[in-house]
C-alpha cells in the first residue's frame, strides 16, 4: 500500500459508510451522488488491494481490513479535528506562544499584567527576555522578540510605538537628608549633592539629562550605579540623591526621603513597541487587547495614560518631556 494515494476525503467517505451502513445514506450525509461514494471506496480498496466492506443482513459492513483501515481512518480524522480546534484557539490567540523583551525598570510592573493575563489565557506561553535599554533595543534592532516595552523607544520608520503607562520620575535622598520633609526644594540647591545615576543609554539617565540641559544646568557630582536596587540601597545609606522611576518605589524595603523639588516628578511613560517587519503573532496581539482592557485592574488607575487603547499611536520617535 502507497499511503501517498489516500486521501482525506476518502477516508471521510468510508468511515462514513460503516457509520451509516448503506451508500445512498452516506451520499446523503456528505451532500455526494451515490456513484461518487462508490467510486471513492472502490478506490481506497484498489488502494490496499483487500476487499474493505461487505453486505451482511442488509447493512454494509466492514471486513477485517476494512476494520482496520476503519481505526486507523477514525484515528486520524479525530487528530484532525483536533488540530483544528487547536487553531483555531491559535488564531484566536488563546494558544500560542510570543517573546517579550522588557526594560529592566519596567520588571516591577510587567508582571502584574502578565500574572492576570496567565489566568485568564493559561495556554499562552510568554518568553520575557529582561535588559537594561541598550541590550532591549539591540534585541528589537534583531528582532528577536515579538513585543517589547520600553520608556523612551528606538527611533526609525520601522518602529510602531503607543504610549501605555506613566512612568514618572523622583527624587529620592536619604532619610535624615536636609531637604526631607520639606514643603518645596529648588533642584539649584541640590546641585552640589552627589547623585547616583544609571549607566550611559538607560532611558531614566536620558531624561533626567534631556530635563538638566533644558533648564541650563550641570551636576557637579555623580556616581554611576547600573542596578535600581544597588541605587535605592545606596541612597538609604547615605551615599549620596538619585532620579527614579515611582514603580522601582514600590517594591524596595528601604528608608528613604521623597524630595519634593520645583520640576519634579518628571513625566516620562512607557510605550509598548513592536518591529513593524515582524508580524505579530495571535497570542502577542491578545497581549495587546488584554492590556487596552484590563491595565486599570493591573496597576495603579492613575499610572495608566491618558485614554489608552490598542489603536491609539504616538510618533514614531517620541520626544522627551
Amino acid at each position: 500500500m502507497n499511503i501517498r494515494h489516500l486521501s482525506i476525503r476518502q477516508l471521510q467517505v468510508f468511515v462514513a459508510a460503516i457509520r451509516s451502513g448503506n451508500l445512498s445514506a452516506t451520499a446523503r450525509e456528505l451532500h455526494l451522488t451515490q456513484p461518487t461514494v462508490s467510486l471513492q471506496i472502490k478506490r481506497l480498496s484498489d488502494v490496499l488491494g483487500e476487499k474493505l466492506l461487505e453486505h451482511r443482513d442488509g447493512r454494509l459492513v466492514p471486513t477485517d481490513a476494512g476494520q482496520a483501515l476503519h481505526d486507523a481512518a477514525s484515528d486520524v480524522l479525530t487528530r484532525l479535528e483536533e488540530l483544528n480546534s487547536t487553531l483555531d484557539q491559535v488564531r484566536s490567540g488563546e494558544v500560542g506562544h510570543f517573546s517579550f523583551g522588557v526594560v529592566t525598570t519596567a520588571k516591577y510592573v510587567v508582571p502584574r499584567i502578565l500574572g492576570a493575563f496567565a489566568r485568564q489565557f493559561p495556554n499562552v506561553r510568554i518568553t520575557l527576555n529582561i535588559g537594561n535599554r541598550a541590550h532591549i533595543v539591540q534585541r528589537f534592532l534583531q528582532q528577536a522578540d515579538d513585543l517589547y516595552l520600553f520608556s523612551h523607544p528606538p527611533s526609525g520608520e520601522h518602529v510602531s510605538a503607543t504610549r501605555i503607562i506613566k512612568n514618572p520620575l523622583q527624587i529620592i535622598a536619604p532619610p535624615d537628608h536636609w531637604a526631607a520633609g520639606r514643603p518645596t526644594v529648588r533642584f539649584q540647591d541640590l546641585l552640589s549633592e552627589r547623585f547616583l545615576i544609571r549607566e550611559p543609554g538607560s532611558a531614566t539617565r536620558m531624561m533626567f539629562e534631556a530635563w538638566l540641559s533644558q533648564q541650563g544646568l550641570a551636576l557637579q557630582n555623580t556616581m554611576q550605579i547600573e542596578s535600581n536596587e544597588a541605587i535605592r540601597l545606596s541612597v538609604a545609606s547615605g551615599l549620596g540623591i538619585s532620579v527614579i522611576s515611582e514603580h522601582t518605589l514600590q517594591e524596595g524595603r528601604e528608608h528613604y526621603a521623597l524630595l519634593a523639588v520645583e520640576g519634579f516628578p518628571l513625566h516620562s511613560h512607557w510605550y509598548m513597541v513592536r518591529h513593524e517587519g515582524r508580524r505579530l503573532p495571535q497570542a502577542a496581539q491578545r497581549l495587546v487587547q488584554f492590556i487596552a482592557a484590563n491595565l486599570q485592574d493591573c496597576i495603579r488607575p492613575d499610572w495608566v495614560a491618558e485614554a489608552y487603547t490598542p489603536e491609539q499611536s504616538v510618533p514614531r520617535t517620541p520626544k522627551i518631556s
